[in-house]
C-alpha cells in the first residue's frame, strides 16, 4: 500500500499515511487532531541501471550523424 506524506497547516507537522491510491486525495487529519492538512509532493527514487547508448557516427555520409545522415553539412 502506498504511502503518503501531508503536513498540517495549523501545527506544521509532517506525517505519513499508509491508504490505497483510490484514497490518496481524501483529507487526512493530523495526529494532533487538526483538519487542516496538505498532501505533499514526494520524491521517488527508482533504483536500476540503463543500458548506455550506443555512440552515433558524427558527420555525413553513411547514416547517423546530427539528422540520420547525409542532410548536414
Amino acid at each position: 500500500m502506498p504511502r503518503y506524506e501531508y503536513r498540517c497547516r495549523t501545527c506544521g507537522d509532517t506525517f505519513e499515511l499508509s491508504r490505497p491510491m483510490a484514497e490518496s486525495a481524501a483529507p487526512a487529519a493530523c495526529p494532533s487532531g487538526h483538519g487542516d492538512t496538505v498532501k505533499l509532493l514526494s520524491a521517488v527514487a527508482v533504483g536500476g541501471t540503463a543500458a548506455a547508448a550506443a555512440p552515433r557516427p558524427s558527420g555525413g555520409g553513411s547514416g547517423g550523424g546530427c539528422c540520420g545522415g547525409g542532410c548536414c553539412g
